[in-house]
């Protein structure tokens, strides 16, 4: 299945979008990998989805990467005694650890670490920053606020801190059942983490995984942005997760935000999705309102590697129609005259090494050239990810013998993966490469690729090599 876009599009399974048929409907449409959100699906639902997602991967002939997102710790507030309260702006309002119903000038808070660590001054911003809360005074077992803005509060409504640091780890109980339950399938090729503030967020989940998946860090916190650099560097990839960033930022920060972190990535040459709210209309719609398009349009010129779908695919009425809108959105920005200019000035050094030497050379000849592909190698997916850093217009064919390393690079920039042996000698090498080109529609006899690898042959992370072949008459190498 050719894609004619380099973006990549990740599709969350919900309730309209659970069965096997329907996932078909939504890769066939343009999703690339598929998303499980842990908040809402229980283990076996979760091992029913994987299964049908894998049953698809094996009709359709593509590696589909599966990415399973932790729900993170979920701040809340306790009940009130009619339900919810009327409040005003000015009034003082207390969070305490008192175990009772609430009223109009208290509630219970049964989050401890929330009362030992807001300090006076810091915000509390409730149910998505409808309600606007200042600490005024503090003790370690009640935080006494002042209303700024905002006038109702009712039951177990969400919690947003965005001053203050908390001396607790993204991964709950409930995340620790989940990640094990996603482990155990041996399926999965991602988990997202939640709330990541400090790079020491990372430690407990990678000491857990040992490799078997990779960690996609969530930036949804004012507190990762402090030290953004050591996440990404500890990180496999990152979401620009806007919802939450938006609520606890201002607002019209975001966009920015937004193109500082996938820069960074790009820089680091990790992965970088976008999510949130992309089709939100869609979920009711069966078209997205014109700012919608242009929010999809922006992070595709970014050049972020993939783009999300969250309730417009997994709830909503239209999910295969978002798909077919979100990819075609794509690929009308990637057929934009302006599109590689932009592409281009984002450029960053290549780092002094030979792999990263060979993949901008692969590039400069591939364009110079007029090549129909750069083939790549590669095992553990690392040179995959550097010939993606590059973003060139030319199409990216990345060969693995590894099944999870063609499915973990699904997610990633311009790459179209394929699953196949090791090459056996140089010939066999430039033949299978021209021959999987062919196949695959990227070439046509007569046409030229560029092929990277590494001598001896098999060996990870020994990317040593270039050689440009023509593609013959049956579809092996010419000459």
């Amino acid at each position: 299945m050719k894609r004619n876009r380099k973006v990549k599009i990740l599709a969350t399974l919900g309730p309209a979008s659970s069965d096997e048929q329907m996932i078909q409907k939504l890769h066939e449409a343009g999703a690339d990998l598929f998303r499980i959100n842990m908040s809402h699906a229980s283990h076996e639902v979760m091992r029913t989805l994987v299964q049908r997602i894998r049953a698809v991967e094996a009709r359709c002939g593509r590696p589909i990467g599966i990415l399973g997102d932790l729900q993170g710790p979920k701040l809340r507030v306790g009940k009130f005694a009619e339900g919810k309260v009327d409040l005003k702006v000015g009034q003082t309002f207390t969070l305490d650890n008192k175990d009772e119903p609430g009223d109009s000038t208290r509630v219970f808070l049964p989050h401890p670490e929330i009362l030992e660590a807001v300090k006076p001054g810091h915000r509390l911003l409730i149910d998505d920053g409808k309600l606007h809360l200042r600490a005024e005074k503090t003790d370690g077992k009640s935080i006494v606020t002042t209303v700024v803005a905002g006038t109702k509060i009712s039951d177990r409504k969400g919690v947003s801190l965005p001053d203050t640091l908390l001396a607790v780890g993204v991964l709950t109980d409930k995340d620790r059942s989940d990640l094990d339950a996603v482990l155990a399938t041996g399926e999965f090729d991602w988990v997202a983490l939640s709330f990541v503030q400090r790079p020491e967020d990372l430690a407990e989940v990678r000491k857990i995984a040992r490799g078997r998946v990779g960690l996609m860090s969530k930036i949804e916190k004012p507190q990762a942005l402090e030290r953004i650099d050591e996440i990404i560097e500890l990180s496999d990839a990152l979401m620009v997760a806007r919802g939450d960033l938006g609520v606890e930022m201002p607002l019209e920060s975001v966009p920015g935000l937004q193109k500082q972190l996938t820069r960074a990535c790009r820089r680091a040459g990790k992965p970088v999705v976008v999510a949130t709210q992309m089709l939100e209309s869609m979920i009711s719609a069966p078209v997205p309102t014109r700012a919608e398009v242009s929010d999809v349009a922006t992070a595709v010129f970014e050049g972020a590697d993939a783009i999300m779908l969250s309730a417009e695919s997994a709830s909503g009425e239209y999910p295969v129609e978002a798909v077919s809108t979100m990819a075609s959105i794509a690929s009308n920005v990637e057929r934009d005259p302006h599109y590689s200019s932009i592409i281009y000035a984002q450029r960053t050094p290549p780092e002094a090494t030979g792999a990263d030497a060979i993949s901008l050379a692969a590039h400069q000849i591939a364009e110079t050239l007029r090549l129909s592909a750069i083939v790549c190698y590669t095992s553990s997916g690392t040179t995959g990810l550097r010939a993606a850093r590059e973003r060139p217009q030319v199409p990216i064919i990345a060969l693995s013998p590894i099944v999870q390393t063609a499915r973990r690079l699904s997610v990633v920039w311009g790459l179209h993966c394929v699953v196949t042996e090791d090459a056996t000698d140089l010939d066999d090498m430039v033949n299978r490469a021209c021959r999987i080109v062919a196949h695959e529609g990227f070439g046509k006899p007569g046409e030229r690729v560029i092929i990277s690898a590494g001598v001896p042959l098999g060996t990870p992370g020994a990317t040593n090599m270039l050689r440009i072949a023509y593609i013959g008459s049956d579809g092996m190498s010419g000459i």
